[in-house]
């Protein structure tokens, strides 16, 4: 394996995010502000010397992805390759519904009665357990299930990336926060969630991640 860094952009504001809905697996298109965020980034990016590009599957992060490579220094040797693994976190049953009122349901069981004080108390891994234990379906994804399908997306990049490379990843907002939660060393603040189009730093080093900037705005 090799040591590199992965630049995790969050994908431009959508629709559901500007309505405060859960979009996980579900997606809707950028917004305009989405749209204007998301080519302020491409631009700051735009000398960034970038060997392999990546975002989820999600037309989201796709479309980002496609603003900030048309921009890049690099872009006639960039071919931008989606990985699912790196999809956001899967809501179930709370697909699509109002964010307050989701995390409402989730967190009643435990005492709870929005997100916020369901993290604070019980960190991120704690939410994915509890949506799947409300998910009348049981649909959402648990802790488990999700750090299965990120760390083989982490093994896919593994695959391709080498020495010293600068490698960009489209991803989201709950993927990059729990990425940070677990790889930041306790040295950010994770009550907020990534902003759109910002920039986290992660550096990897012979399978260790460590991430080193979270949530820088580019403008």
């Amino acid at each position: 394996m090799a040591k590199y860094q992965i630049y995790m952009i969050r994908h431009g504001k959508t629709w559901f995010n500007k309505y405060n809905k859960m979009q996980g697996w579900s997606d809707t298109p950028l917004a305009p502000e989405g749209l204007e965020g998301a080519k302020l980034a491409a631009k700051a990016l735009k000398d960034v010397d970038f060997d392999l590009a990546f975002s989820s599957d999600a037309r989201r992060a796709i479309d980002t992805c496609k603003l900030i490579v048309d921009e890049n220094k690099n872009k006639e040797q960039l071919n931008p390759t989606k990985l699912m693994e790196f999809r956001e976190q899967f809501y179930g049953y709370f697909e699509g519904m109002n964010s307050s009122e989701a995390w409402f349901i989730v967190g009643q069981p435990h005492g709870e009665t929005n997100f916020g004080d369901i993290l604070t108390k019980y960190g991120l891994d704690a939410t994915r357990d509890f949506m799947k234990a409300a998910d009348p379906f049981h649909d959402a994804e648990n802790a488990e299930e999700y750090w299965t399908r990120i760390n083989r997306g982490f093994k896919k990049i593994d695959e391709v990336a080498k020495d010293g490379d600068k490698v960009l990843l489209v991803s989201h907002g709950t993927t990059i926060r729990s990425i940070t939660e677990r790889f930041g060393g306790g040295k950010f603040d994770l009550t907020q969630s990534p902003k759109n189009s910002s920039l986290t730093l992660l550096e990897r080093d012979n399978g260790v991640n460590t991430v080193t900037k979270y949530s820088q705005i580019l403008d």
